[in-house]
């Protein structure tokens, strides 16, 4: 992204073997003046930094690094393209009579397909503090968001000028966490009744596995390979689908002290988190009751089974009736009882049991599935993402 309206317009495409590398400024400078084309040799922002020095009038850049697409700014007219699209580019460079190039820049494309994808900086789990809750839990916008900015600090470069700004795009969680905090803020405004587990469980259950071509969400960090929940979660946050989720997965302080419990806190360690002396260790459990499900395996086995305790509450209009649907991890067993949840008043709470039969995998493979509930008459559907990963060192 440049951050100016660039003048380039049928300027001469130029393609030179010798240049290509666009890896030095001196060669660069000696090129004749136009649009120069820089094959993929891996060192793109070497390349940036080479073309810019060397002045040339623009370049055309041939990478799939994901990272330029997602942090943004270069700091001369550059427009890259996919190695998709570049023999045809170098074809008409080498072979037209006298081949130019126009690039127009400060432009909005909407309806980019596909998006969302899982950005390569994304927080990956299994989470080192407690590997055995599934995190993250869902994604949200974070690459190249417009966002207030420091007026004397640097917000681009062209060339070597460094320019200010009130406003840049910004890349990064931290331009996700605000997503995904304004939609929690909105669901307190419209459910105030809602506790936080409450909250989350909504946002979790009801977030949206599939990019805008109704194809699974891919991860530009791992090859364009279909995203896992250790890199997205449950899938990008829908605000509206989360206004009414059907059921919810609650949880209450007592829950969390139960688990700190499980994890060998100490007293001491428990009243600085929680400041009060009203929770007990009476009954300290590593199964909090969460939207979704984690099963780790080691080297030491070869067949594991795991169980988890689960507790939905009904947050609908009244009495209903949820099919439980399964989408096991490759190679596992999954099982649920019972498979059928019916409600017969809102608020009513019903337990299930949800059961993983799974071995180790010598590579370290992840595989993943879902437990999708859902209602009888379609209305709700309530989808928890299921993950079978090797274990992780804890912090």
């Amino acid at each position: 992204m440049f951050p100016a309206s660039a003048l380039v317009q049928d300027l001469p495409l130029v393609y030179n073997k010798t240049l290509s590398a666009c890896n030095s400024s001196a060669l660069l400078s000696g090129a004749p003046y136009g649009v120069v084309i820089c094959d993929k040799v891996g060192f793109i922002y070497e390349q940036l930094d080479q073309i810019a020095a060397s002045k040339v009038g623009a370049a055309i850049i041939i990478s799939d690094d994901p990272e330029l697409f997602e942090l943004g700014g270069v700091p001369w007219p550059v427009v890259v393209i996919s190695p998709t699209y570049a023999k045809a580019v170098i074809d008409y460079a080498k072979t037209a009579h006298k081949p130019t190039a126009t690039m127009k820049f400060q432009q909005t494309l909407l309806d980019t397909k596909p998006a969302p994808a899982v950005a390569s900086y994304t927080s990956r789990g299994p989470s080192r503090s407690y590997p055995d809750i599934l995190k993250p839990d869902v994604m949200a916008p974070g690459s190249l968001v417009l966002a207030a900015w420091i007026p004397n600090s640097e917000a681009a470069i062209i060339g070597s000028l460094s320019l200010s700004s009130d406003y840049n795009m910004i890349s990064g969680t931290s331009m996700a966490c605000p997503h995904a905090s304004g939609v929690a803020a909105l669901l307190r405004g419209a459910h105030p009744e809602w506790s936080v587990a409450a909250i989350r469980s909504a946002m979790v259950t009801t977030a949206n596995p599939y990019d805008n071509t109704f194809n699974y969400i891919r991860d530009n960090g791992l090859s364009f390979q279909i995203a896992s929940p250790l890199a997205m979660g449950a899938g990008q946050i829908d605000p509206n689908r989360a206004l009414d989720p059907g059921l919810i997965y609650d949880a209450t302080p007592q829950d969390y002290v139960n688990l700190l419990c499980s994890m060998n806190f100490t007293t001491k360690q428990i009243l600085t988190i929680t400041r009060s002396n009203t929770y007990t260790c009476s009954n300290p459990s590593p199964d909090l009751n969460y939207p979704s499900f984690i099963a780790l395996y080691n080297n030491k086995s070869t067949a594991f089974v795991q169980k988890f305790q689960r507790t939905v509450t009904n947050v609908g209009d009244g009495a209903s009736s949820y099919k439980a649907i399964v989408t096991a991890p490759k190679g596992s067993k999954v099982m649920v009882s019972p498979a059928t949840l019916a409600f017969e008043n809102k608020y009513e709470k019903l337990s299930y049991t949800l059961t993983i039969e799974y071995k180790s995998e010598k590579d370290g493979k992840v595989s993943f599935g879902s437990l999708t509930w859902i209602e009888d008459d379609g209305k709700h559907t309530v989808r928890s993402p299921i993950v079978v990963s090797q274990v992780v060192t804890p912090w």
